[in-house]
């Protein structure tokens, strides 16, 4: 199936991992050619070196290149020569004297030309290997100086074309083949598993319910944590009003009473004074009222009457607003005092809900500003209260009805920009 609109959740995570097993296989095929390459000129290159560094020792070349002319030197090397070139990978093997005159060449046609490489090294005693163009073409070759009473008295160059290097590196690719067959199998076997394991728990549903499911979980969770705090709040209140009632103290019992109702009908005048305000959320920030004030944090809630109510479903606006107040809650709350957090609810540009959350707590540790907003991580410790999905899915829900999230530092404030609901 297509990873279209309507794609199942299996079918995406199987046709992700696919993805990402194509390119991390092309990738390390890639990396094993090379390294095959890399291998095989290294050995080339200490091949040639041997091979030079032991003519340069026969005695018979010592012999020739210090007895005679240079003729009768290249009736006695040439054979020299040739015999190893048969016996070895090596494609040339070229004595030379200290002018640079062949004495020896792969093409008997080439004796008695000039050398066509770098022998200022070698000259002066010392080895040399390098990449060069010769009579046959381009070519790792080493160079040894021929040594005679500590007198350089010629030189020895043994060479492999990079023709010959190209060859062996053919030789490892079907071993290169191998192994990407063989990553490949097993990163599709590893995304079969994969959608196999999400299709057991979502079933064939497109990605877009799942993320949906997982919406409304957080929405009943953080609903549920403000109505219990709520609950918790007024349950409290009334067994002190109760107590100081039975202790003949009535004007402080009443006191509290009103206190309590003062500070709720303060939040629920800014919301019903909202020309288009969403009474989901509403409760929601009732709620969250409670449980600051049962975490001791300062509530701060400022609703503009003319802000106007989002493009977000009930359940997604829950979701959104309270995973933004939990972690503002939770910052503040592990922070220094004074501890607070505020709430605002503003009309933006183009008709837009602009809501805002900052918090007294100690911000966002530098670096970690976008992986914040990545499915999985979170700075709390793992367990129920560091499931890493929160900011992760207020993103993904303000994205997906084309709003955006930002994030601030001094104080710390999140601020989501949401389209309007269209009449």
């Amino acid at each position: 199936m297509a990873a279209g609109h309507g794609a199942s959740a299996a079918s995406r995570v199987f046709i992700a991992f696919l993805g990402a097993v194509v390119v991390i296989t092309a990738l390390l095929a890639v990396l094993l050619a090379f390294q095959a390459q890399a291998t095989e000129r290294a050995e080339a290159e200490a091949v040639t070196l041997a091979v030079a560094r032991t003519i340069a020792e026969m005695p018979d070349v010592e012999a020739a290149v210090t007895g005679g002319s240079d003729a009768a030197a290249t009736e006695i090397l040439q054979p020299i020569a040739e015999q190893i070139m048969d016996q070895t990978p090596i494609d040339f093997v070229t004595i030379m004297t200290t002018d640079g005159i062949r004495l020896t060449h792969a093409d008997p046609a080439e004796i008695g030309k000039p050398y066509l490489g770098t022998i200022g090294p070698g000259l002066e005693g010392r080895t040399l290997t390098e990449e060069a163009t010769g009579t046959l073409g381009p070519s790792l070759r080493s160079v040894v100086p021929v040594m005679s009473s500590g007198e350089v008295v010629a030189l020895v160059s043994a060479g492999i074309t990079l023709g010959s290097v190209g060859t062996g590196v053919l030789r490892q690719l079907p071993f290169v083949v191998a192994v990407a067959v063989a990553l490949a199998a097993v990163g599709l076997a590893a995304a079969w598993l994969a959608g196999r394991f999400t299709r057991r728990i979502a079933g064939d549903l497109p990605a877009s319910a799942v993320r949906d499911a997982v919406s409304s979980y957080e929405s009943v969770r953080t609903l549920g944590e403000a109505l219990r705090a709520q609950t918790h709040e007024h349950g409290n209140r009334m067994h002190t009003a109760v107590a100081l009632l039975e202790l003949g103290r009535t004007d402080e019992a009443i006191g509290i009473l009103t206190e309590t109702s003062r500070q709720s009908q303060e939040l629920v005048d800014q919301v019903a004074a909202r020309r288009d305000g969403d009474p989901t959320v509403g409760a929601l920030l009732l709620g969250k009222a409670a449980q600051a004030r049962e975490r001791g944090v300062d509530w701060i809630a400022e609703i503009d009457p003319s802000a106007p109510r989002s493009a977000l479903s009930p359940v997604d606006a829950v979701s959104v607003v309270g995973n933004l107040i939990d972690n503002a809650m939770d910052a503040a709350a592990a922070g220094p005092e004074p501890r607070w957090v505020r709430v605002v609810f503003a009309p933006a540009p183009g008709g837009a809900l602009a809501v805002s959350v900052s918090d007294s707590g100690a911000g966002v540790a530098a670096g970690l500003e976008e992986r914040i907003f990545e499915h999985g991580f979170s700075t709390k410790p793992a367990g129920a209260d560091g499931r890493g999905v929160g900011l992760a899915l207020v993103r993904a829900i303000v994205e997906g009805v084309g709003g955006a999230v930002d994030h601030s530092p001094a104080p710390t404030t999140f601020q989501v920009i949401l389209p309007g609901r269209r009449s």
